[in-house]
């Protein structure tokens, strides 16, 4: 029942150049052969079973990332059976696992009214497979701790927008014969998704590819019962994108000849070192602080160490963000299975001088505030402010000297075994980087141990390199 929802509409007006992947609609193939990457077909695959039509309506805490570009993730294998039948063992799973999630096999659509869903039907394409060979790319070349750019052949959609999946599958993968494994890289229309309903996607279609007839965990489909809030945004194409995709050539930088150069390298922490962190943070506690949590505790060393690498003036604002799960945090609580996007930005700001000079509890006991403080109503607060003047998204929405965090250690992102064994590197993919951008993986040898990627300007990312006390080294 439309009427008995508000509708917020904005007018956007920005003149943007369209991405040169689009063609009036049609989308053009990839070329054959791109640098040590040959493709060699392109294919859809569909859920098994036929599902009839089904709508699902994008929420407000969906909508805001329509205008970012598709979410990218690489898996990197060793081994495996011969190539041929791990693709086609790859593609009969995904059949399968698409069933459950199969508005990953839709496309973006609109309602009579205007108003962003996912749409699905069976003769729809459903998901893109690129099938490719890399034969001289070996699986250690790609366990390198810096850059993304040597990803970029391996993971499809490199700067393809979000709203994008108007014309475009929503999840596109690309398999990647090496000189002595395979890779595994997918893009998701972040749109549709955020990392936990990523991850429990890949789980749950590792899970069929190891021979489970069946997933252990439903996903959970219904958004509005997040949020049945219907608000209208006039967005259709790429061109009507806010400033910051104004070119899909620079991946969200509309000067690209005046901006920094970026570098992006992974910093691993050991679990003695965590531990450290840990110890060291709540030595001690603030007043009326809880224990400080492995997170607080890493993010906060984090935050620390790029504000020194950066050399801002004590009077210098930095902020920290999170993009933090909402999903037992609304009111009523979302199930973990909830498949969309249930996060929200939490920030939290302070002066660069006020940071350095505290002890690092200082710093952590800011940011679990700012955690505590984001409660069911102040996630409906700024649900509503968003709703009364929608805002599309950019990376400088961020904050001024940003650290923000995305990802979570508590993704297993190690255990997504498709019947060859775990993943000898799990990394984020070149698109959705700015600087200040940092992405927190599970370590690859387990426990507590976490992989820190993080995005820097190059010359405060030499500094960071050769901080000891970030590093953690005697």
């Amino acid at each position: 029942m439309a009427g008995d929802f508000p509708i917020q509409q904005e007018n956007v007006e920005i003149q943007v150049n369209q991405p040169e992947t689009m063609d009036q609609g049609k989308i053009q193939k990839p070329q054959e052969s791109v640098g040590k990457v040959k493709v060699i077909n392109t294919c859809n695959v569909k859920p098994r079973k036929a599902l009839g039509r089904k709508e699902c309506q994008l929420v407000t805490f969906d909508l805001p990332y329509l205008a970012f570009y598709y979410n990218q993730k690489l898996m990197v294998y060793k081994g495996s059976d011969p190539f041929e039948k791990s693709v086609e063992e790859l593609k009969a799973s995904l059949s399968i696992v698409l069933e459950d999630f199969y508005q990953l096999a839709g496309k973006l659509g609109k309602d009579e009214e205007g108003v962003f869903r996912v749409d699905y039907d069976d003769d729809m394409d459903g998901a893109e497979v690129v099938v490719a060979a890399a034969e001289e790319i070996s699986v250690a070349d790609l366990t390198d701790e810096e850059g993304s750019a040597k990803f970029k052949e391996l993971i499809p959609y490199n700067n393809v927008l979000n709203l994008e999946g108007l014309h475009r599958p929503l999840l596109s993968v690309q398999l990647t014969k090496l000189k002595d494994g395979l890779s595994i890289g997918c893009a998701f229309n972040h749109a549709v998704l955020d990392g936990t309903s990523t991850w429990h996607f890949m789980s749950s279609w590792a899970q069929i590819s190891s021979g489970s007839t069946s997933i252990s965990v439903p996903p959970f489909l219904d958004r509005t019962k997040s949020r049945n809030t219907r608000v209208k945004l006039n967005l259709s194409k790429p061109s009507d994108a806010p400033e910051h995709a104004k070119s899909a050539e620079t991946n969200g930088d509309a000067h690209c000849k005046e901006a920094p150069q970026l570098r992006e390298k992974v910093f691993r922490f050991s679990e003695a070192a965590i531990d450290q962190i840990k110890s060291k943070v709540n030595a001690n506690p603030p007043e009326g602080s809880n224990p400080f949590s492995t997170f607080q505790s890493l993010s906060t060393h984090v935050w620390h160490a790029v504000t020194r690498a950066r050399q801002l003036k004590p009077e210098d604002y930095t902020v920290f963000t999170v993009f933090a799960d909402c999903r037992k945090r609304v009111d009523p609580p979302m199930p973990d299975s909830y498949f969309g996007n249930l996060i929200q930005a939490i920030f939290t700001v302070t002066a660069a001088g006020l940071l350095l000079a505290n002890p690092p509890e200082f710093g952590a006991d800011l940011i679990q505030k700012a955690i505590v403080n984001h409660n069911s109503k102040a996630i409906d607060e700024r649900n509503k402010e968003w709703e009364s003047n929608p805002k599309i998204f950019e990376f400088k929405d961020a904050g001024i000297n940003c650290v923000a965090v995305g990802s979570s250690p508590r993704f297993k992102v190690y255990d997504v075994d498709f019947g060859f064994g775990k993943p000898e590197v799990v990394r984020s993919g070149p698109n959705n980087r700015f600087d200040g951008m940092v992405y927190l993986y599970q370590g690859k040898n387990g426990g507590r141990s976490i992989d820190v990627e993080i995005t820097l300007e190059a010359n405060a990312m030499e500094k960071l390199e050769k901080d000891k006390e970030f590093l953690i080294e005697a």
